[in-house]
């Protein structure tokens, strides 16, 4: 006999999936607190806790909605709490592995399984209902008042069976599995988390109720006409007030309409009735076309400006609330997002319902992906066997039939890295035959057959360019993240012609783990430029870190479970409490629906929305001197979508440090903002005035402390240095510098696998062991010179430095000169090129608590992640410009800066800067930012350069234009105290 947990069929006694509606039927919630009880194995506790008579005594109380590893299991009879959190039996995570054994449909024996049994009151005059769970992970069996409804896998997607509940009191018991056969269609790079996560409820089903209803709301663009039909299963009459509405369902209306879009997310609420039940209905126009291999919203292009999400909170899972969903949206939409692609499956109704008032564009994915068949060459593959189709065709069917009436939906997704077969076509045609408004994407496919767009994942900027100009390279093959380009193959391309006529959609990209993404403004300057390219998706939005101890955050990695994805869950925009991260104002940048180009002539203003003009926002201008608002004004300018405008620049003023800052704001409340709040941006940054000269003083060797060697002091004006390194500078207790190549390695230097592991070859060449020495100290006429050598341990490569100091008083004027010498990439152990993570100088302070600087900022910025960040003063603590990523990692850079005061020390020129109280190694060797430690002094970077951050963890090797070139090197900055 098989077990239905271990069977082919996705489940059984269940009604017909529809649409998800908002109803007076009147509805029971059996969210609250159930009995529960968890079992080693899929048998749970027997069959006992089903009988009306069951006494849970000693069961555990569990909250539903729910995933138990995430909870303290508090016995109903009182006692102490316990948890599985950080266990090898709470949450699981993986990334392309499955955590079982590839022996489908079979599970293991050990399954965890829990048993929830829940008592509730059902009112007399409650007739027949319905009962629906919006969400269990993975699998679950239900009984009514000991009566067996069904089952049922598809973890993301509702479920509901007839219940004959009886007046009063009534008994549910649900018994459900963390793993089944459904297991191997949703290994979809997150936390495997069991429980009943989503809303239960019974819902009241009278005599004459509406089933199910379809609202098909097209536009033409062309006229301005809106067509409505409202298809239902029962008869009914559709109302909509302010459009004079009230036809039967089944009848089409045309009329002058408003069209939705992400922009103008225009509504038209009403009703759908019958004699039993009232179904509230929010109706957005708007046709969706793909002409001449362009992707268009009502007759325009569109540029999806989007990201991945998955649903996460640090605490609950994918257990979210309304608060949570809605702040998601309005964190999206205040940093320019308006499209979001369901990773990787149907998200809480709720939060559709949010996108259609909000307006965000949705790529809706089906609750589909079998990435661990992989491992064993996608040998057996779900979608490619003819057992497995009408489980993969339940998934498809529960998605499409919840949620067909979202116009923020424009896109269905079928799957996400599932390779191919043939249950892709019988989806696609019965998608086809269901819905034909929407166009459908599958990118795993290389035949793209079943997809109405061309997709990858994570190409470089040069090979986007090219699929821009639809002459990307013809020969491609499978990689573990999308297509990666043969151009060294001569075999055809069977697909080439289909592929190339078609719009391309960049599912994901920039993947944002850690410290990054960089290049967003360089990806997104492609996109912009190509009609085929109809915008993308960054992977993720948000960190999926569980709340840890000392405020920290757990990731994969800290669980005792074999096998884990490590850290790659920590991959979002925003940290795992929501909190933003420095890429999204750097996303915010690149995304900006207006561009502002100043200059000292004129300000232009580009607008590249989607359809709406500029009458939402209001533009000002403020003309600065260092900190000083020396002139600042408004302006008013109507620019249509897809077209610009210019203006002359307002005067320029006298003054040092000068910028001119216009910027787009919202001229009144929006429903995700306040009025004020910044849509984009632009700036003239006037150039510097040239340095004064620097007077100079002789340098004079000093006699030593008693005991040391005679000679060995050097003063230079108010400077002291010892044995070539400064000691200090007037008052300021200051050491250093000493040349450095290093960087703690971020998240992208480290790689994925073996692929762009820049950590690895920094640790075989000794980049983090460089030990220096210093090989003379003379002084030449009124410098002094420092030479020496920095090498590492086990090599003989180096770099040959020399300092070049002048000065007098409290000011010195320090010219480093870098030269790289011995077999840096070719030795018998390394036989690349290495790339130098930075070339500066680091020193330390005794103290510092702030820093004030002219640059970009406050945030973190480097090579490739600095548009985001405005130029002018910026003061901060040492404490607030540390980055708090959960791992540990390079952080807090900030580029372009022309001067900087911290600790008392003043320094000018330009360069990077870092400031913090622990060093890179330090930073290295942690595992957890809660394992960083005040040393005591604050460590000083002032570099010539650091490399950017890339996407390298999945994505392409950091583009050359940010690499910091190995070559010789000079630059001058000066030191000055008080």
């Amino acid at each position: 006999m098989t077990n239905y947990w271990e069977s082919f069929a996705p489940g059984e006694g269940r009604r017909p999936p529809r649409a998800d509606a908002v109803t007076d039927a009147r509805t029971i919630s059996l969210n609250g607190v159930w009995a529960f009880r968890l079992s080693p194995t899929a048998h749970g506790t027997g069959d006992a806790f089903i009988a009306d008579d069951f006494d849970p005594a000693g069961w555990d109380a569990m909250p539903v909605p729910s995933h138990w590893v995430l909870e303290e299991f508090t016995p109903l009879a009182g006692g102490e709490a316990r948890s599985m959190r950080g266990t090898g039996e709470g949450p699981l995570y993986t990334n392309t592995a499955y955590p079982i054994p590839i022996d489908p449909p079979f599970v293991p024996h050990e399954n965890p399984t829990g048993d929830y049994r829940l008592e509730f009151d059902v009112p007399a005059d409650f007739g027949d209902a319905v009962l629906r769970f919006q969400g269990v992970d993975s699998c679950a069996k239900v009984w009514l008042n000991g009566t067996e409804l069904g089952w049922s896998m598809g973890s993301r997607l509702p479920f509901e069976f007839d219940a004959p509940v009886r007046p009063g009191r009534n008994v549910l018991a649900v018994r459900v599995h963390r793993f089944s056969s459904g297991t191997y269609l949703e290994d979809q790079d997150m936390w495997w988390l069991p429980g009943i996560f989503r809303d239960v409820e019974l819902i009241e089903r009278p005599r004459v109720a509406i089933d199910d209803h379809f609202v098909h709301a097209d536009y033409d663009h062309v006229t301005g006409t809106g067509t409505l039909r409202v298809d239902a299963s029962t008869p009914s009459e559709v109302s909509i007030p302010e459009l004079g509405i009230r036809i039967a369902a089944g009848e089409s209306w045309s009329g002058s309409v408003d069209p939705w879009s992400a922009e103008s997310p225009r509504l038209y609420r009403g009703t759908l009735a019958s004699e039993g039940e009232t179904i509230s209905l929010a109706v957005g126009f708007r046709r969706v076309s793909i002409d001449d291999g362009v992707f268009r919203v009502n007759g325009r292009p569109v540029k999806l400006r989007g990201v991945n999400r998955h649903e996460h909170h640090s605490d609950h899972g994918r257990t979210l609330s309304l608060d949570d969903m809605r702040r998601d949206i309005e964190l999206m939409k205040r940093a320019n997002v308006d499209a979001v692609r369901t990773a990787h499956y149907p998200p809480h109704p709720d939060f559709l319902r949010l996108c259609d008032e909000y307006g965000l564009w949705v790529l809706l994915e089906n609750d589909l992906e079998t990435h661990g068949f992989i491992y064993e060459g996608w040998e057996n593959n779900p979608p490619a066997l003819p057992e497995w189709r009408e489980a993969i065709m339940d998934r498809m069917r529960r998605t499409l039939e919840r949620d067909k009436n979202h116009p923020s939906i424009v896109i269905w997704s079928m799957a996400n890295e599932s390779m191919t077969g043939d249950g892709f076509a019988e989806m696609r045609a019965w998608i086809d035959e269901r819905d034909g408004s929407r166009p459908v994407i599958y990118e795993r496919d290389p035949s793209y057959r079943d997809s109405d767009f061309y997709s990858v994942m994570y190409p470089s900027l040069e090979v986007l360019e090219q699929i821009g100009r639809r002459e990307e390279p013809g020969s491609r093959k499978v990689g573990m993240h999308g297509m990666e380009f043969d151009s060294s193959s001569s075999e055809p391309d069977p697909f080439d012609e289909r592929r190339r006529g078609l719009p391309f959609l960049l599912i994901e990209y920039a993947h944002a783990m850690g410290n990054g993404p960089g290049s967003l403004s360089d990806y997104w300057e492609i996109m912009a430029k190509h009609d085929r390219i109809c915008g993308g998706f960054v992977w993720e939005w948000i960190d999926h870190g569980f709340r840890g101890p000392e405020g920290g955050y757990l990731h994969g990695a800290d669980i005792d479970y074999e096998p884990n994805g490590g850290r790659f869950n920590l991959d979002g925009l925003v940290f795992s409490d929501r909190t933003p991260s420095p890429a999204i104002h750097e996303l915010a940048k690149a995304y900006a629906p207006i561009g502002i180009r100043v200059t000292p002539e004129e300000i232009e203003v580009s607008n590249t929305r989607h359809s709406r003009g500029t009458d939402d926002l209001s533009f000002r201008w403020s003309w600065t001197s260092g900190a000083r608002v020396v002139a600042s004004g408004s302006f008013e300018l109507a620019v249509d979508a897809g077209s610009s405008a210019a203006l002359p620049a307002p005067a320029h003023p006298e003054g040092e440090d000068l910028v001119l800052t216009v910027e787009a704001v919202l001229a009144s409340d929006e429903l995700w903002a306040r009025a004020g709040h910044e849509v984009a941006w632009g700036q003239y940054v006037a150039p510097p005035a040239a340095p004064e000269p620097l007077g100079t003083t002789p340098p004079a060797r000093e006699a030593a402390d008693p005991g040391a060697s005679r000679g060995s002091r050097i003063r230079l004006g108010d400077a002291v240095f010892e044995d070539g390194r400064l000691v200090r500078l007037g008052g300021i207790d200051i050491t250093g510098p000493v040349l450095d190549l290093h960087r703690a390695p971020t998240e992208n230097d480290h790689g994925q696998g073996g692929n762009n592991n820049l950590a690895r070859m920094w640790e075989q060449v000794g980049q983090n062991r460089l030990i220096d020495r210093i090989s003379s100290v003379d002084i030449d006429g009124d410098a002094l010179v420092v030479r020496g050598r920095a090498g590492a341990a086990t090599r003989n490569h180096a770099a040959e430095w020399e300092m070049r100091w002048r000065g007098t008083g409290g000011s010195l004027e320090l010219t480093t000169t870098v030269d790289f010498v011995g077999p840096w990439g070719d030795t018998p152990y390394q036989h690349h090129d290495v790339w130098i993570p930075r070339i500066g100088l680091l020193f330390s302070l005794g103290s510092a608590d702030s820093a004030t600087w002219f640059g970009r900022g406050p945030e973190e910025t480097y090579a490739d992640s600095r548009m985001g960040s405005r130029v002018g003063v910026w003061t901060r603590s040492v404490d607030d410009m540390q980055t708090p990523y959960e791992v540990p990692q390079e952080n807090g850079n900030h580029v372009d800066t022309r001067w900087l005061e911290i600790g008392g020390l003043r320094v000018s020129g330009d360069f990077d800067f870092t400031a913090r109280r622990w060093t890179s190694h330090d930073l290295e060797r942690a595992a957890h930012r809660r394992e960083l430690t005040d040393s005591g002094r604050v460590w000083l970077n002032i570099d010539y350069a650091q490399m950017g951050i890339g996407s390298a963890s999945v994505g392409p090797a950091l583009p050359e234009k940010y690499r910091v070139p190995r070559e010789h090197t000079s630059w001058t900055v000066r030191l000055s105290a008080p």
